[in-house]
């Protein structure tokens, strides 16, 4: 079974598992696919982190995360007249693209676990919709509209995502044939042939053109990485998720501080004011220590101690919520995941940060490049500070579940800093609390702090919550913005779940394009 956030994504993953391959091969396959019908949200020119696992083995992190290049100093952007990193346009395209990677790097795994299927077919669907045109999505349509005033200057933006020179329509095919040329020459000449071969010395032919910092020798350089993943357990599973430069310990001290609440009934006051306290005292940490890890100076497995859980929960007011003045992240994401019939699992996330990254097309490949480097700080101390070969904080965090009774989840989200409250909502409301799996999903969700460019750090909820709820959320010292009833700003999420006796469950995010599917 897969989950993806546009059908067409999710299509593309069934077809690859109908053809006898696995989730890993099914997942690249759908990643391909989301690069092309819903380039608002991912693209090739970002980065990824994957959990891959086969059963009885312990799940596997793969670290696709560019560094900043060689040229991106705080000088750079000082002698530009920049008091931070611009988020959109050359300047702020400046990390290597580590997702291609990441998928060379899975695809490997996948062969030791007999996976057969050539890259070439992987890429099949995502390059016949880039060549031969896909419907426009409601949210493309949108977000182009909403933010083509910061994107409308970006090298090569609106040529590529306009369609004769006006904002695309929901509905209306758009082609994209550059795009659909470079999938399908990685798909014959191999991932490395990104950062390498002869795709490697087009790409930074075409950001030197466009005036972005990454040259070639920082696309040589890249390896993606093989990282230990994070886990904790909880009553009843064990959580994995993926360790820094990401904010999977955030998401990892959430369930596990929660869980400490003791809390034994859904949907009330305690499981919603109990999670937000809970998220509070994980960003806390998270906004201290996480950054690179080859600059962070405190070790993130020691917040997942019993000790240190134990002394943190103490923090949380049952009745009362923390005063929250802290700045958030904002992102835009997908996360897509499968499970085969073997049991080979895999959790995936892919991002440009945020819509659109820094809206700069590489001319002559169709590639939108990330704008993940703007979250580096110019001043100060601390892994977050720009330092050319660092890696830039990740909102980005794919998680996974193994039950005492043996079922494996997979299970994420799109969202920036809405990742770890949404993986929490879902996670115990299904993993807790019994809620059916796509019930879990549909339900009413939350988010503490800015998204999607908004400057209100409140504490927003969808209008389906009970009045009653709202209120006494209000009177315990929340700050309360009341959302649509089904909106994106709370992420799109899935999961898949596969039982003991061998039956796949799956869910998707009705507030998404996307689709669950299996055979």
């Amino acid at each position: 079974m897969v989950t993806a956030p546009h059908h067409l994504a999710s299509e593309a993953g069934l077809r690859v598992l109908r053809d006898g391959g696995n989730a890993i091969e099914a997942t690249v396959a759908m990643a391909a696919a989301l690069a092309v019908v819903y380039p608002h949200m991912t693209s090739i020119g970002g980065d990824g982190f994957w959990l891959v696992a086969a059963p009885g083995k312990p799940p596997q992190a793969i670290d696709a995360c560019g560094a900043a290049a060689s040229a991106a100093t705080p000088e750079l952007y000082r002698t530009a007249g920049h008091a931070n990193i611009p988020w959109r346009g050359p300047l702020a395209a400046n990390t290597v693209a580590g997702t291609i990677s990441g998928w060379g790097a899975a695809l490997q795994a996948s062969a030791q676990l007999g996976g057969k299927l050539p890259l070439s077919r992987l890429v099949e669907d995502a390059v016949w919709h880039a060549e031969n045109g896909f419907a426009v999505t409601g949210s493309q349509a949108d977000l182009t509209a909403a933010k083509l005033p910061e994107l409308a200057d970006a090298p090569n933006f609106a040529g590529t995502f306009l369609i004769d020179g006006r904002l695309p329509r929901e509905g209306e095919v758009m082609k994209l044939a550059a795009l659909g040329g470079t999938l399908r020459r990685i798909g014959t000449a191999g991932t490395d042939d990104f950062y390498r071969g002869a795709l490697a010395r087009t790409i930074a032919a075409n950001l030197k053109g466009v005036g972005a910092p990454v040259s070639a020798a920082d696309l040589a350089s890249h390896r993606a990485g093989a990282p230990d993943a994070l886990s904790v357990a909880v009553r009843g599973a064990t959580l994995f998720n993926f360790p820094p430069p990401t904010q999977g310990l955030a998401s990892l001290m959430i369930l596990a501080l929660f869980d400490r609440l003791g809390v034994k009934e859904a949907e009330g006051f305690e499981h919603i004011h109990g999670l937000i306290e809970a998220t509070k005292q994980a960003f806390i940490v998270r906004d201290r220590i996480v950054g690179d890890p080859a600059a962070m100076t405190e070790d993130p497995r020691a917040f997942l101690k019993k000790a240190k859980l134990d002394a943190l929960v103490k923090r949380i007011d049952p009745k009362r919520a923390l005063a929250w003045p802290a700045p958030a992240d904002k992102g835009d994401t997908v996360w897509l995941g499968a499970i085969d019939g073997n049991g080979v699992a895999a959790s995936f996330i892919q991002s440009i940060y945020f819509e659109f990254g820094s809206g700069c097309v590489l001319p002559d490949l169709g590639v939108v490049w990330q704008n993940r480097g703007s979250s580096f700080l110019l001043e100060g101390t601390g892994p977050r500070v720009l330092v050319p070969g660092r890696k830039p904080f990740h909102t980005l965090n794919p998680a996974m579940a193994r039950f005492a009774d043996g079922r494996t989840m997979v299970y994420g989200t799109m969202g920036g800093e809405g990742q770890p409250q949404t993986q929490s909502a879902l996670f115990s409301r299904y993993g807790m609390f019994g809620q059916p799996l796509q019930a879990a999903i549909t339900a009413p969700r939350w988010l503490l702090g800015k998204t999607w460019g908004q400057e209100s750090i409140t504490l927003k909820l969808e209008s389906r919550f009970d009045p009653a709820l709202v209120a006494a959320l209000k009177a315990a010292g929340h700050d309360v913005e009341m959302l649509p009833a089904f909106t994106s700003t709370m992420g799109h999420a899935g999961a898949i779940v596969r039982h003991t006796d061998g039956v796949i469950e799956g869910a998707t995010d009705p507030r998404s394009d996307g689709a669950a599917m299996g055979y």
